[in-house]
């Protein structure tokens, strides 16, 4: 009899609802589909386009069972399609206020009872629409401006480029586009610096990488990852493998396994090894930098 998983909240914050959310997935170690939010706060726009406060977030990895074969849907396609839910919504409630102002006084004996008749509402979305990049213009009105992808990537390009001379290391660079996603990687010997112990100096690495391209061009869709010296290829190969071999213990012993405490990226590669696995659910447990994968037969 199989039984439903349920995750504790997190919270996190960012400077735009999606920058809250990106960092929610990367505490629970999954995709958005596979999360639930709840928007607590949302940043104020203030004068000249100028964003205050922070943006607020909870989430949690959706209650499930045991997971069918199903292909992961493209976040980004998602992203699209519940934009469109929620640029949507504005003109509904602009329905609703027109037929609340067309709609006659209470009578006499409705406010002698008490009693009211509201009209239905419509169901509302917590999806934000597409983010674009408004810069203010010459006379102090905002102009939208689209963030080209490739842009970002060949900024994190000249970045990475600038950091590997800063340490005075020989290297090349190359920005790889895959689907969606957008890789720079870095090649050449004697890179390790730039890794550290099981990859922890390249996590920051990438943060900063992000922060001189991604935020700084105001652009918060684009899945940009930095890889030195194929750490993250290889890393990536052999937590695979590692994953497959826990699986099949577990099947035959049935019996969950806890793994050792993971970034948010490495949980990311377990969790996706396994989502077609039959007979085998993953799920993350603990609080960071101790939070870590089980590994559990589907009906546990």
């Amino acid at each position: 009899m199989s039984r439903t998983i349920t995750m504790e909240w997190v919270e996190t914050t960012g400077k735009t609802i999606a920058e809250a959310k990106e960092r929610a997935l990367d505490q629970l170690g999954v995709h958005e589909e596979d999360a639930e939010f709840e928007l607590l706060d949302e940043p104020k726009q203030g004068l000249f386009g100028r964003v205050r406060g922070e943006a607020r977030v909870r989430a949690r990895v959706r209650p499930t069972q045991a997971r069918q074969k199903v292909d992961r849907r493209d976040r980004r396609r998602e992203k699209g399609d519940r934009a469109e839910k929620a640029e949507s919504t504005p003109k509904t409630d602009k329905v609703e206020r027109t037929e609340r102002a067309s709609r006659p006084a209470a009578t006499t004996s409705q406010r002698a009872t008490g009693e009211r008749q509201r009209a239905p509402r419509p169901p509302r979305s917590d999806s934000p629409a597409p983010k674009k990049n408004t810069n203010p213009s010459a006379d102090g009105q905002s102009k939208e401006q689209l963030v080209d992808a490739r842009q970002v990537g060949e900024e994190a390009q000249r970045f990475m480029n600038a950091l590997v001379s800063a340490f005075g290391l020989a290297g090349t660079s190359e920005l790889v586009e895959d689907g969606d996603d957008l890789e720079v990687r870095v090649h050449g010997a004697e890179l390790g610096l730039l890794v550290g112990p099981r990859g922890t100096t390249l996590q920051a690495v990438q943060d900063l990488a992000r922060v001189a391209s991604q935020r700084r061009l105001g652009d918060h869709d684009t899945r940009l990852r930095v890889d030195v010296g194929g750490y993250r290829e290889r890393r990536r190969g052999a937590l695979g493998k590692f994953a497959v071999q826990m699986a099949d213990e577990v099947k035959e012993s049935g019996v969950a396994r806890v793994l050792e405490p993971m970034s948010s990226a490495d949980r990311k590669i377990i969790h996706d090894t396994l989502s077609t696995t039959e007979g085998i659910a993953t799920r993350s447990e603990g609080d960071d930098p101790f939070r870590r994968v089980v590994i559990a037969p589907a009906n546990d």
